[in-house]
């Protein structure tokens, strides 16, 4: 008996069901409703899975970069401004603010925490912005404040999984890599999505933020780094040179391909299109990581310092990217989980550190990417993964100003790529508490933010389990919020 009769005789009607890419609920599901879920157009077997591919209607945007403070800034303190708040301070917590609330820290009954910062309207909308942020207050004519975000996380694994995935669980695709695996990449000798890490820590959500779960891996984020060897492990090994190495790689792809044939597997693909990029990377990375070569006013614009670790460094590096043709670019700055247990996370030491290393960078690349002509195409979105209370922490005791996790309400804003230049949207409760007005969850973010980039959201989607995954999750309820699209 041959290998293919004895592979056979063990499959499962599982297994049988999983080759087929549908489980018995989709097969029923796509004959009831006669209308099949719209997956990526992918290319044909032995072509790059990261070739461009066309949107599914005329884009807004043609790529992203997504600047996630990790750990949730305080909304109150940066652009939610709460003269109630300020009045009220260190007064007893109302006690409807209270009722049926869980909190990750915060015991007993808590007091109010107005904002020790002033704040400032700035631009022709007369938009709120903090003095901590003085730099971003002189660009708001560029951006949409978005301050009725919400979600249904309150600890930051959870919730940056939700942000990035749909889902809090883990498992499931990064929007890098679902927005890749439907558009692919306009660069073929870089990644088509990087991420870039400052803050000394990855997000709590770990490296399954900019995952490819159920996806191919091809389509996963590729983690750069600003300071030493960009990407570890991609240089030839001691004693092999470029002339070597691709002879090791010719050899490696005519095995792959007969792997390929005989079985399809589509990991047998990405490993193929992955050992090729790598080769091609060695020579494109370390000249587009390389910063020295950028003008010095305009490493001063940023802050940056060639050869350090830095969010400044990221930023200029990620117009350095896009201007590349990388889709998708991912800034992780982590710090910004202001509890107020001592100095280094409280309101007023830690948190003026924090936007004094991220203020000048990021008005530097919304001024930098509109004079490269590269705004209108590119979608810069900047936010956390949840909000923070309006009360006090004080754990423990603690004299240290802090904010414990919030998801009923925080702040984002968007800039570029097809949004409304110079609005605000939303409004929360006197006290910064609950959504007032147009509330969006992370869904109808997601949403809209496939949508600016050419991608239907709900018919987007990934045959997986027996299920259409979608990034919006494969049931529910999901807007494009359009009052924000230009």
């Amino acid at each position: 008996m041959n290998y293919h009769q004895l592979q056979a005789r063990a499959q499962t009607r599982r297994h049988f069901l999983k080759s087929c890419q549908a489980g018995v609920g989709a097969m029923a599901l796509s004959g009831l409703m006669g209308e099949p879920a719209t997956a990526a157009p992918q290319p044909a077997t032995g072509e790059n899975p990261l070739t461009p591919r066309n949107p599914h209607f005329p884009a807004k945007a043609k790529r992203i970069i997504y600047l996630e403070m990790a750990g949730a800034p305080p909304q109150q303190e940066l652009f939610d401004y709460k003269p109630t708040l300020v009045k009220l301070n260190m007064q007893p917590c109302p006690d409807e603010l209270l009722k049926n609330q869980r909190f990750a820290f915060i015991k007993g009954h808590p007091k109010l925490l107005g904002c020790p910062y002033k704040f400032q309207q700035h631009g022709q909308a007369g938009t709120w912005v903090s003095d901590l942020l003085p730099n971003i207050g002189k660009i708001v004519d560029e951006i949409a404040v978005v301050r009725s975000m919400s979600t249904d996380q309150f600890n930051h694994a959870p919730a940056d999984l939700m942000l990035f995935t749909g889902s809090p669980r883990f498992g499931s695709a990064s929007m890098g890599s679902w927005i890749t695996y439907g558009l692919g990449s306009e660069s073929q000798d870089l990644p088509g999505f990087v991420v870039l890490i400052s803050g000394g820590s990855d997000p709590t959500g770990g490296k399954s933020a900019w995952g490819s779960g159920f996806l191919p891996s091809v389509y996963q984020g590729v983690q750069c780094r600003s300071a030493g060897e960009p990407i570890l492990y991609v240089s030839d090994p001691k004693g092999m040179d470029r002339a070597t190495r691709r002879r090791s790689l010719d050899a490696l792809k005519k095995l792959n391909e007969l792997e390929l044939k005989e079985f399809g597997d589509p990991e047998t693909q990405t490993r193929i299109s992955q050992y090729e990029l790598a080769y091609r990377m060695q020579i494109a990375v370390p000249e587009v990581m390389d910063i020295s070569k950028e003008p010095k006013h305009v490493q001063e614009a940023y802050g940056a310092v060639p050869g350090a670790g830095s969010f400044a460094n990221n930023c200029l590096l990620a117009r350095r990217l896009v201007e590349r043709g990388v889709r998708y670019v991912q800034l992780f700055d982590w710090g910004w989980d202001i509890h107020g247990t001592g100095t280094g996370d409280d309101i007023m030491n830690a948190l003026p550190k924090k936007c004094k290393d991220v203020d000048q960078a990021i008005a530097a690349l919304i001024q930098d990417l509109k004079a490269q002509g590269l705004l209108d195409e590119t979608l810069v979105v900047w936010g956390g993964e949840f909000g923070r209370t309006s009360m006090n922490e004080a754990r423990g005791g603690s004299t240290y100003l802090g904010r414990d996790h919030h998801p009923h309400c925080y702040t984002i804003w968007m800039a570029g790529g097809g949004i409304k230049r110079g609005i605000n949207y939303g409004q929360t409760d006197e006290f910064g508490y609950f959504v007032a007005e147009n509330q969006i969850g992370v869904h109808d973010l997601q949403a809209t933010i496939l949508h600016l980039m050419g991608l239907d959201p709900f018919k987007f989607s990934f045959a997986y389990q027996g299920l259409e995954q979608r990034l919006i999750g494969p049931e529910g309820e999901a807007r494009i919020i359009r009052d924000l699209i230009a």
